[in-house]
């Protein structure tokens, strides 16, 4: 029985080879790609226009549009060096420095920012909260999405040495370690940036990879219930947030008269006028000026109101498409780094979805979120384009066969040698 076992082992490792990648994730990334592209062309000229009207400025109606592709550019450079480039071992390595360098880059934001020593020529402030870094002919740098990146590979590399030693459910060892790395990046990004909606993404980013790794529920639970008084205290001691949640719950009572429901009634508005079909490409009268971060923040108001409810229900189809095959990955990994290292990017990008979507059509409160692809900016772009240029390199070493399942402990309702699992009907090379 044993030499039976081992038999089987031994042919299990030898069908986990290296096999051609899932090209499905490549041609969503893609599609969302050019649908940002199109909408940024159509908006663009209308944003420099606003921002030339009200602060002076002398900005080329191209501005924006020229800046999104240089961005695109950029972020398929990104996608393609961690696809094709970067060994994941070779990655590994580096987990730990890019944590710290997205750390230290976001308390030397801090420190250069208004709030300390006011250098305006290093970091960018906007609305009390200094978020960016000034890079001179390049634009800005957000340090937080560093941040992101960093927190992912340093997850996935320590969490997978837990769950092979068998200390995954270790208070000691694990719970305790992790829960002071996310308090920290609480402190630097929510309490010092003034940014919940990436602290959030964060926070999903971990959730996703303990869920992964095995977490017993009890503990899960109560890692939940510290999240949950945590979200708390960040919404309660930041009165902006409070007027926020406080907009929220009057519901479709707040409108454009009312300061604090401003924004979202403008966002209800474009959806509502974007109709069935949509009002068509550059025909957007909201970002005229009317919605706030109409080329950030508020994009998703504007694609239903170019695209309307059909231009929507494709959009969202295509990020539930790209989210699907990113956790259909995870069932067809062997290696608990791989696993952890896909269901880590799963919540970095549907955190970013669900939270954007949500805000702008009065589901949540408001918070300042970037949609993927979609929204003006290129940090954002270029670390989530890296982590899908990893999670495609990790999708050529799926399970063609019988997959092994090691005996991690308390791990969740692992299979052990049970019915074939394949990646897809293409044989491998």
């Amino acid at each position: 029985m044993r030499d039976s076992l081992r038999q089987v082992r031994n042919t299990t490792r030898t069908l986990v080879r290296r096999h051609n990648p899932d090209y499905k994730i490549m041609m969503y990334t893609t599609i969302l790609v050019l649908i940002g592209l199109i909408i940024i062309f159509a908006i663009g000229p209308q944003r420099a226009n606003v921002l030339n009207e009200s602060f002076g400025s002398d900005l080329s109606e191209m501005h924006f549009v020229i800046k999104q592709g240089a961005s695109v550019i950029m972020a398929i450079g990104s996608f393609i060096f961690f696809a094709f480039f970067v060994r994941i071992e070779q990655l590994k390595r580096f987990a730990k420095p890019l944590l710290y360098i997205g750390l230290g880059a976001s308390l030397l934001l801090f420190i250069l920012g208004d709030q300390m020593l006011k250098v305006d020529s290093v970091a960018q402030c906007a609305l009390g909260a200094c978020r960016w870094f000034i890079v001179p002919g390049l634009g800005t740098f957000q340090p937080s999405e560093l941040l992101k990146f960093g927190v992912l590979l340093f997850l996935a590399v320590f969490l997978a040495k837990r769950m092979k030693a068998g200390l995954i459910n270790s208070r000691d060892k694990t719970i305790i370690p992790v829960m002071v790395l996310m308090a920290i990046c609480a402190v630097f990004v929510i309490v010092l940036q003034k940014d919940l909606g990436t602290g959030i993404a964060l926070f999903a980013i971990a959730t996703s990879m303990l869920v992964v790794s095995g977490v017993d529920k009890k503990i899960g639970a109560v890692l939940l219930a510290l999240l949950l008084v945590g979200g708390l205290l960040m919404i309660i001691t930041a009165p902006h947030r409070i007027d926020r949640v406080t907009t929220f719950l009057k519901g479709d009572e707040a409108s454009v008269d009312d300061a604090s429901g401003y924004h979202i009634a403008q966002a209800k508005i474009a959806i509502g006028s974007g109709g069935f079909e949509g009002v068509g490409i550059g025909n957007s009268v909201q970002a005229a000026g009317y919605l706030p971060e109409a080329i950030n923040d508020s994009v998703f108001a504007i694609l239903g109101e170019t695209f309307g409810f059909v231009g929507l229900v494709f959009i969202l189809a295509i990020f539930y498409l790209l989210l699907m095959r990113i956790l259909h990955l995870v069932d067809l990994l062997e290696k608990p780094e791989h696993q952890l290292i896909v269901a880590g990017v799963f919540g970095w990008i549907a955190s970013h979805v669900i939270i954007n979507v949500a805000a702008m059509t009065g589901l949540m409160p408001l918070t300042g979120i970037t949609l993927p692809f979609l929204s003006f900016g290129g940090t954002s772009m270029l670390f989530i384009a890296a982590a899908l240029g990893v999670v495609f390199q990790i999708s050529r070493y799926t399970v063609h066969g019988i997959k092994r399942e090691e005996k991690y402990e308390n791990t969740r309702g692992r299979r052990g040698v049970g019915r074939p699992r394949y990646a897809s009907r293409r044989s491998t090379r």
